[in-house]
């Protein structure tokens, strides 16, 4: 027995109908001691972990199905199919079934699904009240028909004694005749029995009669029949629909004619399910699942077909990538991308893994860059279909894409940019592709599933990518919407005035500080952002308002949550400014908190220092080191190893020295005064969005040149080893942590 022959996926059924892949594995039968019975058991390829165990019952209905398929019920609402890679292993564990329950492997279906007092009833009648004998196949016996195959659908084992006797002798293709015959005489009562016989047979629920009715020479006539509901005045015409309205169009030429077979099969029982049969009823709902099957299962052999054939592939990807390819086979192209991706959500996992990289080997993203700007509603649709598969495969995949880009083109084109001006520019009213388009953004720029342990730099390394290439994208509508040229220029020349959508942007600030990510620290900090902030604090003056409270507290935040890096940055930059206003205590705590900062930065580093004298002079005698290869090299003194460090130490304790000797004048409040407000080249510039062109700008708040740009008034002098004007507990638990860590005890700067 080779290894493929046993090879099987594990099915089982959800509350949707819709069948789970549970994984791949090799399937055996065998004595269970625990279950006390023969067991088919299947263990993984992977991991040879067990996939399914389950005892072959006496009383359990055994499906066999299109030759490789074994499907059973092993509880309410509890499905279970084998899909074999192979017929051969499918007859053996099939002929094992069968032996265990003392049945024929020529049957198709192991016992009938009825329920105990069912199988009660039968027994007690006469054996041959389970035979269903057909009426001959005539014109004038259709009537009779109808009604046999409408009163057995309310038990199970008569429509599989239906489902028997309609196979027997070619049944199924001679009524489909007698509809050829009904359709030329234009017999409407005929037709109307023959719609009634054909939906009651697809509710029969049985595979081997969906392989005669789907076969070519038959569907149509299935679909024929569908089309005269004697609910309905006039027929449908779904024939012409699937003969002349739905062409189908080889994108590129498919050889391979059982795979050309398949794909037309699949998508007419597809349109019969979806379109032509009436919603089933609560009794008919379970009545169509191997139909459901059916489907499902074609689907699963036209992508494994598919992917196998690496030449049509890559034509595909050529031609979809040529630039002298035609806007209507481009779009043929897309479509045919956008149904592959969606059939292949019924791979397994292991192989949608498989044929996603496949995709992404072949080019898929740099393809979709092109469709995606094109004009054609439909592709870009289609496009963005493709790309929400992609990025729901893997972000990470589409993230290490467009950092490549970069180098390869310009910030116009760049694939996130598209993205992001496809969303801007929506055309729909109800704006359903442009929700779309910002789940799969947020995804991609959601840093929470940016931890993968295999690159555990792409978090910093994609949010860097995106804020140098792709904020300014993003931004271009909020800045056109909210800054003005007119405003623009009352801010530059000192006016008093109010942008009247301040309070918008200072709560989006107020949001991203709440984060306290160093990572937004570091960029509001580059960016000179509280500038406008504080402006628009000396603006309001002395008036107590929701602006001024709002300012207020995103100062008091800092404060209370101690985040040092931006505490700095005020200090050293605006406190000159910030110092009149004593209404509130914030901006003092502000300079609190600072110099106790700066006092234990200045502590750590004298005592870091003394450690390393210390070693000097014990080492006095030791004027040189030797390397590796037993080369005598100097020793470097503490200011040539570390001349950075060894400076600001140095210039520290000069100030130490000088404060003990002089006492420092009182402050005096300084008056208001302004900074300048900077604003991005698109702001200022006054862009409207309206073509949805991005504007390319300098970091905002940038000088011409693009460096920062300078505080107005040079920042103030800090004063080191000053006492906090607030002794806060949180700091006393820090200082308690460097007395344990330094060899002698510190005073407490508290006292």
């Amino acid at each position: 027995m080779s290894d493929t022959r046993r090879r099987v996926k594990v099915y089982t059924l959800n509350e949707d109908r819709q069948w789970d892949d549970r994984g791949t594995g090799h399937v055996s039968s065998t004595f269970v001691e625990r279950l006390k019975g023969i067991s088919l058991l299947v263990r993984a390829e992977s991991d040879g972990s067990l996939l399914l165990e389950s005892k072959i019952s006496p009383n359990t209905a055994y499906q066999k199905q299109q030759d490789t398929l074994i499907v059973w019920s092993e509880a309410e609402n509890y499905d279970l199919a084998l899909s074999f890679q192979e017929k051969a292993g499918c007859d053996e564990i099939w002929e094992k079934i069968c032996q265990v329950q003392g049945k024929d492997p020529a049957l198709e279906i192991t016992q009938d699904p009825i329920d105990e007092s069912e199988e009660e009833r039968f027994e007690e009648m006469p054996e041959t009240s389970h035979l269903v004998e057909l009426p001959p196949c005539e014109l004038a016996r259709l009537e009779e028909i109808a009604d046999l195959v409408t009163s057995v659908l309310s038990s199970p084992i008569r429509r599989e004694k239906l489902a028997l006797a309609l196979m027997s002798e070619g049944y199924m293709k001679k009524l489909l005749q007698l509809f050829q015959v009904c359709e030329d005489l234009d017999n409407r009562e005929g037709l109307h029995h023959l719609y009634e016989i054909v939906r009651g047979v697809l509710f029969l629920n049985k595979a081997a009669l969906f392989e005669v009715m789907f076969s070519d020479d038959c569907i149509m006539d299935v679909v024929g029949c569908l089309e005269f509901d004697p609910s309905l005045v006039q027929p449908k015409k779904h024939r012409e629909f699937l003969t002349k309205t739905a062409k189908f169009k080889e994108v590129i030429p498919i050889t391979d004619s059982e795979l050309r077979q398949k794909i037309h099969q699949t998508y007419r029982v597809q349109y019969i399910q979806d379109i032509i049969l009436p919603t089933p009823s609560v009794f008919e709902e379970n009545f169509l699942s191997t139909l459901t099957s059916f489907i499902f299962f074609n689907k699963v052999e036209i992508v494994s077909m598919l992917q196998e054939d690496e030449k049509f592939l890559t034509e595909v990807f050529a031609q979809l990538t040529d630039e002298a390819t035609e806007d209507s086979k481009r779009r043929e192209l897309v479509n045919f991308f956008k149904e592959f991706c969606a059939f292949s959500q019924t791979l397994q996992p292991q192989n949608r893994d498989a044929f996603f990289k496949t995709l992404a080997n072949l080019g898929i993203l740099p393809a979709l860059e092109i469709v995606m700007g094109m004009d054609d509603l439909q592709v870009r649709a289609a496009a963005t279909d493709i790309f929400s598969y992609l990025v729901e495969f893997s972000p990470s995949m589409v993230r290490e894409f467009v950092m490549q880009e970069p180098q390869q083109t310009d910030d116009d084109v760049l694939l996130i940019n598209v993205v992001i001006k496809q969303m801007i520019c929506d055309s729909d009213p109800e704006l359903g592709g442009a929700v779309q388009l910002m789940g799969l953004l947020r995804t991609l720029i959601d840093p929470e599933n940016m931890l993968a342990p295999t690159n555990k730099t792409e978090k910093t390394e994609f949010l860097s990518f995106f804020y140098k290439y792709c904020m300014q994208v993003l931004t271009v509508p909020l800045l056109a919407s909210t800054v003005d040229e007119k405003n623009c220029k009352d801010l530059q020349e000192g006016s008093t005035k109010i942008n009247p959508v301040c309070p918008g942007a200072l709560r989006f600030m107020r949001r991203i500080i709440g984060q306290k990510d160093e990572y937004y620290n570091r960029y509001i900090v580059k960016g000179n952002l509280f500038e406008p902030v504080i402006n628009t604090l000396l603006d309001n003056g002395t008036r107590y308002n929701l602006l001024n409270s709002a300012i207020i507290e995103l100062f008091e935040f800092i404060k209370v949550e101690d985040i040092k890096s931006l505490i700095a940055h005020i200090i050293d930059n605006y406190y000159k400014a910030l110092e009149s206003i004593e209404y509130v205590q914030t901006f003092k705590g502000l300079k609190g908190r600072y110099e106790q900062e700066k006092d234990r930065q200045t502590l750590r580093l004298n005592s870091r220092y003394r450690r390393d004298a210390r070693t000097l002079d014990e080492d006095e005698d030791e004027e040189m080191w030797f390397n590796e290869d037993g080369e005598a090299i100097e020793k470097s003194r503490p200011e040539e190893e570390f001349p950075e460090s060894f400076g600001k130490y140095m210039e520290a304790k000069k100030v130490k020295e000088s404060d003990n000797k002089e006492n420092f004048p009182k402050r005096t409040p300084t008056g208001s005064f302004k900074f300048t407000f900077s604003h991005s080249a698109g702001a200022a510039n006054g862009t409207n969005g309206a073509n949805c062109k991005p504007v390319t700008s300098p970091t905002s708040a940038a000088s011409p040149n693009g460096s920062p740009a300078k505080s107005a008034t040079p920042p103030a002098t800090p004063v080191t080893a000053m006492v906090g004007l607030v002794d806060y507990p949180d700091d006393e638990d820090e200082e308690d942590e460097d007395e344990e860590q330094s060899p002698r005890k510190r005073p407490r700067l508290g006292s």
